[in-house]
């Protein structure tokens, strides 16, 4: 498991697999940052955080614009007091096996398993830091 996410405790990962919905920000090239609702799931073994969505959005696009040193992204999820911040580098992830698994994470989390579509590829986090206030006390 990712030290990174295993510091944050059992809680904070719980918190992860609930249903909420989260926001992705990228920076456009200009420095502005693009902040948009998205569905992620996160992977605490691989220490990776993912998002599906269509190649063609503008989110794909601000981290292509981003490489090769990378893309900084964060990834958040609020429910009352409580919340939680990833924080990683983004690569996009066009391999069908990589698409399909994410697919796959996505249904579990949410329920519903997205119709398939050829356009669709995978926001693939790293996570380098995690914070947040998964518990209420």
């Amino acid at each position: 498991m990712s030290k990174v996410l295993h510091d944050q405790g059992n809680d904070y990962l719980k918190f992860w697999n609930e249903y909420h919905l989260c926001t992705l920000t990228t920076i456009r090239p200009d420095g502005r940052p693009h902040v948009v609702p998205v569905g992620v799931t996160v992977d605490a073994d691989a220490g990776v955080a993912r998002v599906i969505t269509r190649k063609g959005s503008k989110k794909v696009a601000n981290i292509q614009a981003a490489q090769p040193s990378g893309a900084r992204v964060a990834l958040c999820q609020v429910d009352g007091g409580r919340w939680a911040t990833l924080e990683g580098t983004a690569e996009i992830l066009t391999d069908t096996d990589a698409v399909d698994d994410a697919v796959q994470q996505y249904g579990a989390r949410y329920g519903r398993t997205p119709a398939p579509d050829p356009e669709r590829v995978v926001i693939n986090v790293a996570i380098e830091r995690a914070m947040g206030r998964a518990t209420l006390s």
